[in-house]
C-alpha cells in the first residue's frame, strides 16, 4: 500500500485521525516517536518560526525547503499546508503541489480564503472552480494526493457560518476534494450537521471549547488538526523562561521542575 492511500483509509476508521502538526524537523521526529499515525505542517507554525507573518506571506520555497528536511527524516505520512496554493494563478498552484507530491507528500490543505490587505473569503462557485481544476491537473499527470479543502466561514467569524459552510461544502465535494476541513468549528450540533451534509471526512481543529475526542467520534469527526497551537504554546513557555532568567539573574528557572 502506498503512503497515500494508507493516508487515506486514516480517513476511513471508526477513530479520528489525529494529526500532529508540524513546522520543523525536530518537531516532526518528535510526534513520530510518540506514536503519531501522520503529521502535517501547520503554515502558521513555520512562518512564524522563520519570521513571516501568517497568509503566504513566507515564499513557497521556504515551505518547500521546510517540507525537505521532514521528508529526509521521518518515515511516518506528511501532509502540508499550502494555504492558498501560494498563487493566485491556477497554473502555478498546480506546479507547487507537483513539487510536493515529487517529495513524496501524501496530501495538502488548500483554503477558500486568501489574504490580500486583509482576509478575503473567495466565492464559493469561483473556488470550486479552482478545485475542478486542480483535481483534472492531478488526474492527467498521475498524481496521487489527498486533496483536503478547508472552508473558513468559522475562523473568519462570518454571520451565518453554519450556514455559509453548508453552502460551501456539496460544490467542493462535487469539484473533487477528498476531504472537508472546517476550522474552528465546537458547537456539537454545527459539527454534526456538516458530518450528515457529506461523504467526505470532516477535519476539525483543536479550539478551547472543541468537544473532547469521544465525543468528536461519535459526531462522526474523521480528522483532528492541532493547528498551530503546540508551537504557540511552546513558545510562550520559551519566552516565561527567558523573562524569568533575566529577572531572576540566574539560570535557576532552565532547571525547576515543573
Amino acid at each position: 500500500m502506498t503512503k497515500v492511500k494508507q493516508f487515506t483509509e486514516f480517513h476511513n476508521q471508526d477513530s479520528p485521525l489525529l494529526l500532529g502538526n508540524v513546522w520543523d524537523v525536530n518537531s516532526a521526529l518528535m510526534f513520530q516517536k510518540l506514536g503519531f499515525k501522520a503529521i502535517g505542517t501547520s503554515s502558521a507554525a513555520i512562518a512564524a518560526s522563520l519570521g513571516y507573518e501568517d497568509g503566504e506571506k513566507m515564499p513557497f520555497e521556504d515551505l518547500l525547503n521546510i517540507v525537505k528536511g521532514i521528508q529526509l527524516k521521518v518515515k511516518i505520512p506528511l501532509t502540508v499546508d499550502i494555504e492558498g496554493g501560494y498563487s493566485r494563478d491556477i497554473a502555478a498552484i498546480c506546479e507547487n503541489i507537483k513539487c510536493l507530491a515529487e517529495l513524496g507528500v501524501v496530501g495538502i490543505n488548500l483554503e477558500d480564503s486568501v489574504v490580500t490587505s486583509q482576509r478575503e473569503i473567495l466565492d464559493a462557485g469561483e473556488f470550486s472552480k479552482i478545485i475542478g481544476k486542480i483535481t483534472s491537473y492531478l488526474s492527467e499527470n498521475n498524481i496521487s494526493i489527498f486533496l483536503n479543502v478547508r472552508t473558513d466561514s468559522y475562523i473568519m467569524e462570518l454571520e451565518n457560518p453554519l450556514e455559509e459552510t453548508l453552502k460551501r461544502i456539496k460544490p467542493y465535494e462535487e469539484a473533487g476534494a477528498d476531504g472537508i476541513f472546517v476550522p474552528c468549528i465546537t458547537n456539537e450540533e454545527d459539527i454534526e450537521q456538516v458530518v450528515e451534509s457529506t461523504k467526505l471526512p470532516v477535519n476539525v481543529m483543536t479550539m478551547p471549547d472543541l468537544p473532547i475526542f469521544g465525543v468528536l467520534t461519535e459526531l462522526g469527526v474523521k480528522r483532528i488538526s492541532m493547528g498551530p497551537f503546540v508551537y504557540n504554546s511552546l513558545m510562550g513557555e520559551f519566552e516565561e523562561t527567558i523573562a524569568a532568567i533575566m529577572a531572576d539573574q540566574s539560570f535557576d528557572a532552565l532547571f525547576k521542575k515543573k
